[in-house]
């Protein structure tokens, strides 16, 4: 089954205007995407909706993810360089009270 955005949409808000700005931003060719277990079933549209609205090149990381502190081991190995990793998750960073 493929998962969509609207699906996506529906339950999250990934901000997704807000990653396109920062991938054109930093003029970055090569993007490194990162989801929790939670969201990985929707990576394959999140890439779609990013290819369509950049120029960049996208991987997905499908290792374990536990939190904005979990970044991927050995990017420094992948070649090309990547340019930029995006980091999803289920909260805001802060919560608001």
């Amino acid at each position: 089954m493929a998962y969509t955005l609207e699906q996506l949409n529906e339950k999250y808000d990934l901000e997704l205007e807000k990653v396109v700005k920062e991938i054109v931003k930093t003029k970055a060719k090569l993007v490194l995407l990162q989801f929790p277990d939670g969201l990985k079933l929707y990576a394959t549209a999140v890439v779609d909706f990013l290819e369509e609205k950049t120029k960049a090149t996208f991987l997905i990381w499908f290792g374990s993810c536990f939190g904005a502190c979990d970044t991927p081991v050995g990017l420094e190995q992948i070649k090309p360089k990547v340019d930029l990793v995006i980091q999803f998750g289920h909260n805001e960073l802060m919560p608001s009270y």
